[in-house]
């Protein structure tokens, strides 16, 4: 076993987690007995140069962002338009190496980018979730998860909680009918797809009985584009009578 250890990074040479591109001066100049494999598996410059966190300067309510003179908020929008949920916080800008890593975790199933960038972004994380919140993933579409073989937002929200140990519920908010897939439509189309696609599971009061909340109630997304589908099962989730938050691991650019 130990022989195998020591051959490990001449076998598989690491590689970055987002571009797949071998680090060569690693694999050949590495001694085996010393490979620390968070450094093995790091990301490479080209990529780390080209992850956008998200900005600090933003309204407290939906996240966007704004002027450091007008931070927290709330903006504009908000003023008139009061989200249901009572803060929005994200890690990421969707483009370039995390645009890559989610885009390669969804559609192909490789999460060895995102894995990466949640390991990363731990500190954050265990900064925003602590061990007494409850973690909703945004429900998708049944026909959609059987297609991909995996529930994404359940998935993003079971990684979080291994690093943060908050709780996660993922039978408390549920989706009904198939709605068209938000991606493939514009502005005002997605704000109005999802109004009646969220609905409370009838025993949720007995569900968070037993999980005793004593934190925050988060409703987590991977993505943030308009802000409609965190919207929806926001406005839904306040039925239960607690404060209601929202994270999205990547807000677009568009949207920051």
């Amino acid at each position: 076993m130990r022989l195998l250890q020591q051959l490990q990074p001449y076998i598989f040479p690491p590689a970055c987690p987002t571009c797949k591109k071998v680090h060569v001066t690693r694999a050949i100049n590495t001694k085996p007995a010393n490979i620390n494999l968070a450094e093995q598996y790091d990301c490479c410059a080209d990529c780390l140069q080209n992850i956008h966190l998200a900005q600090i300067s933003t309204c407290y309510h939906c996240g966007i962002t704004l002027p450091e003179s007008l931070a927290p908020g709330p903006c504009g929008h908000c003023l008139t338009q009061p989200p249901p949920q009572q803060h929005t916080r994200n890690v990421f800008v969707y483009r370039d190496t995390v645009r890559t890593a989610l885009l390669a975790w969804k559609l192909q199933g490789q999460s060895t980018g995102l894995h990466w960038l949640l390991q990363s972004s731990t500190p954050t994380l265990q900064q925003i979730f602590s061990p007494n919140d409850l973690l909703i993933p945004v429900p998708m579409p049944l026909s959609r998860m059987r297609r991909s073989g995996l529930h994404h937002s359940a998935d993003l929200c079971q990684r979080i909680a291994q690093i943060t140990s908050s709780q996660v519920c993922h039978t408390l908010l549920r989706r009904t009918g198939n709605h068209t897939r938000q991606s493939s439509l514009k502005g005002k189309q997605r704000l109005s797809n999802l109004r009646k696609a969220f609905m409370l599971t009838n025993d949720y009061q007995t569900q968070l009985d037993k999980y005793n909340v004593q934190g925050k109630i988060w409703v987590v997304d991977d993505i943030l584009t308009t802000g409609a589908t965190l919207r929806h099962a926001c406005k839904v989730m306040k039925k239960t009578q607690h404060p209601i938050f929202a994270f999205a691991l990547a807000r677009t650019p568009s949207n920051t």
